[in-house]
């Protein structure tokens, strides 16, 4: 039996990029990984790593779908959430679909909180590596969301 749990934020940060970047199938096929912080170092209060996009064609359709687009192959991404790396954990801050980030994360049991900025953001924490798979349940929901809706537009 493994006893080892991860609680390394930039290790458990690096464990969802992965999954998120790494995985083509259903929604995950629009998302990505994007402006990476390399270097970045843990703190307290949480420092940015990396942002999550929804990456569409120009014309709003999935990008890999293979369904016809404008043929010029131009992409847009929309930023959905923020990724933060604290010392013992990381959270991400989602931009978008707010409400269902926080009703998913609570149903899969992961620590979340709304952030009063305007616009309003909400903190789901991933507190071990065994938690990844729960927020990317999340960031699932986020992206059928958004899909359905038929824009990426936060």
């Amino acid at each position: 039996m493994v006893e080892d749990r991860i609680t390394d934020g930039t290790r458990i940060a690096q464990l969802l990029s992965s999954e998120l970047d790494g995985r083509e199938d259903g929604p995950f096929a629009s998302v990505a990984v994007t402006n990476a912080d390399t270097d970045v170092e843990p703190t307290a209060e949480g420092a940015r790593a990396y942002d999550v996009a929804l990456v569409l064609a120009a014309d709003g359709t999935d990008a890999d779908s293979g369904e016809a687009g404008d043929g010029d192959g131009e992409k847009r991404r929309t930023r959905i959430a923020r990724a933060f790396v604290h010392e013992d954990r990381a959270h991400l801050e989602f931009e978008v679909e707010q409400d269902l980030a926080a009703e998913r994360a609570g149903a899969v049991e992961l620590r979340v909180r709304p952030k009063a900025t305007q616009p309003p953001r909400t903190l789901v924490f991933v507190e071990s590596g065994a938690e990844v798979k729960r927020v990317t349940d999340v960031v699932r929901a986020v992206v059928d969301a958004r899909l359905v809706e038929g824009d990426g537009d936060a």
